[in-house]
């Protein structure tokens, strides 16, 4: 598949017309005071179906609104830049020095922390955990793989697991259990969650499986209806949701009425 093919795809996953596109990027281009960063109809257009390159500036406004991030984006158009450290490696560098920040080793490391003295159990400040490690880089944490999870984002229209899961969620997908699990739990939160692609888009709900379909079966407080898909032709298990960043109140602002809806903060999407 073309650069642009895969491009346009995930706009379609995401449910972006090609005006979405260029309406967000012009904000984004406006708050970093550069015409740059705007992507115009007609261009992503030529870019989605011709071969064509986009500048640095158009890729970092793609992965800004498709949330996908800058280095996978690279790799779409055929370029690992994990792999700077391994070429800078081999060259015959004759002095000391350091190693770019902005540079990847080419596998992640995996740790286990330690949390000497600190009782996980108990609901304690994220100020006092962090004492715990001391003053590390934060790019340090930024390329840890834990336990190698993938990550999800529940959109802003889906109300599948409202409200044990609100709209604006944010989850841990362990990627190891893709088969629909044993169940004779009654407690919502020990029911297996399940983050599941299909052909038009993602959905994550709780799992049922009735010969070869996957029903998708909703909160019976969301108000949605359980659906149905052709298992595993339409709808593909990712795997199982392990954890949840989920905001229980929407900011109240004096001045703006719409802010009291129960929609996430952009402040809360982007510290998470």
């Amino acid at each position: 598949m073309r650069p642009g093919e895969r491009l346009k795809e995930i706009r379609f996953r995401l449910g972006f017309t090609l005006r979405d596109v260029a309406v967000l990027s012009r904000d984004i281009a406006k708050k970093e005071g550069n015409v740059e960063y705007y992507i115009s109809n007609p261009w992503l257009t030529q870019l989605e179906n011709r071969e064509a390159t986009p500048s640095i500036h158009k890729l970092f406004t793609l992965s800004c609104i498709y949330g996908v991030g800058f280095t996978d984006l690279l790799l779409i158009f055929g370029v690992d830049d994990r792999k700077t450290t391994s070429y800078h490696l081999q060259l015959p560098m004759q002095k000391t020095h350091p190693l770019n920040g902005d540079f990847h080793p080419a596998e992640p490391l995996a740790i286990q922390p330690k949390f000497d003295g600190v009782d996980l159990n108990r609901t304690t400040l994220l100020s006092h955990m962090l004492q715990v490690w001391g003053d590390l880089p934060v790019e340090l944490f930024r390329r840890l793989n834990f336990v190698g999870s993938q990550y999800g984002y529940i959109g802003l229209e889906d109300h599948s697991l409202d409200p044990l899961l609100r709209p604006g969620t944010f989850v841990q997908i362990d990627p190891d259990v893709r088969k629909i699990l044993p169940s004779s739990v009654h407690v919502e939160l020990d029911r297996p969650i399940y983050f599941v692609e299909l052909r038009d888009g993602y959905a994550c709900s709780w799992c049922e499986q009735d010969e070869n379909d996957l029903l998708l079966v909703p909160h019976p407080l969301s108000g949605c209806k359980t659906r149905r898909f052709t298992y595993p032709t339409d709808a593909e298990i990712i795997g199982r949701v392990t954890a949840i960043a989920m905001q229980i109140a929407a900011p109240v602002h004096k001045h703006s009425a719409a802010m009291h809806k129960s929609v996430p903060s952009t402040d809360f999407i982007k510290e998470f």
